[in-house]
């Protein structure tokens, strides 16, 4: 009951029901999605296939060997059982190392940044919102902790990431405080944002639209409010935006000088520990 009630509310969630029947994305949406929804919806098959398996023996055992009417005698006991035993040990062995191995695989891709990147952005997590660095366009835009009141058109407010479609685009992922972590549900992806440590991935966009980024990593009080919106649009209209953040004075980086501070205990200058 309770999988059946995670599953229905989740197919109400605010990112939408799942397209594909597991995952709230599509194929195309990046050149990442499909090998991440082959990878589960592959996962999810054998799962089930294991699970029908499982099922059918213990309901097989069940029915085979109930104590029938006037079979009062205890059943033959085995005090070993080498093959089965071996079956126990040597199947989930396998299985895990097929899982392991096609995971590795995808896994490899998600974090290949050998191609030569289009352009590179450097977000900043930070308690609770996000900057951006277009690195290449000079340019940044600041966000600031948005309070999420209900009312309609509060989500226009928060902070805009910008993507080029068809682009390849390398982040660059920093935190200013904490540990965060940066998160585009509809891209099937995530990365940790770790204080004095830089993660970097690279995605290439392949259909516009609007979806939402968050953070994904408790990060304290407001941890709930610390989204983004994104913007896969064409290159004219990313060139456009990138010069209206020229014109509102938006030019340069803003860099580690705005990080707060550690001490050797690793606790912040304010007092709080860094999580």
């Amino acid at each position: 009951m309770g999988l059946v009630a995670a599953l229905t509310l989740a197919g109400c969630a605010e990112l939408g029901a799942p397209r594909n029947g597991f995952l709230p994305s599509e194929p195309g949406l990046t050149d990442k999605t499909e090998s991440i929804i082959n990878h589960w919806s592959g996962a999810w098959v054998a799962a089930l296939a294991v699970g029908v398996i499982v099922w059918g023996l213990t309901i097989w055992c069940i029915v085979a060997y109930r104590k029938r009417k006037n079979d009062n005698a205890l059943p033959v006991q085995l005090r070993y059982h080498v093959p089965l035993e071996l079956m126990y040990v040597v199947v989930p062995i396998l299985m895990i190392g097929v899982l392991y191995f096609y995971s590795t695989q995808v896994t490899h891709e998600l974090t290949d940044t050998s191609a030569e990147p289009d352009l590179t952005i450097q977000a900043y997590g930070k308690q609770w919102s996000w900057d951006f660095n277009y690195i290449d366009d000079g340019v940044f835009s600041e966000g600031g902790r948005v309070q999420l009141t209900g009312e309609e058109g509060v989500e226009e407010t928060l902070p805009t990431l910008y993507l080029p479609v068809g682009e390849t685009v390398e982040f660059i992922v920093d935190s200013r405080d904490v540990q965060h972590s940066f998160w585009i549900p509809a891209f099937l992806f995530k990365i940790d944002m770790i204080p004095g440590h830089t993660n970097v991935f690279q995605v290439t966009p392949q259909e516009e639209g609007h979806y939402q980024g968050k953070c994904a990593e408790l990060c304290g009080e407001f941890h709930s409010e610390m989204l983004f919106n994104v913007e896969v649009v064409d290159r004219a209209t990313y060139d456009a935006q990138m010069d209206a953040l020229r014109e509102a004075g938006n030019v340069g980086v803003r860099g580690e000088e705005y990080n707060r501070v550690y001490d050797q205990r690793g606790y912040l200058q304010d007092g709080t520990v860094n999580n």
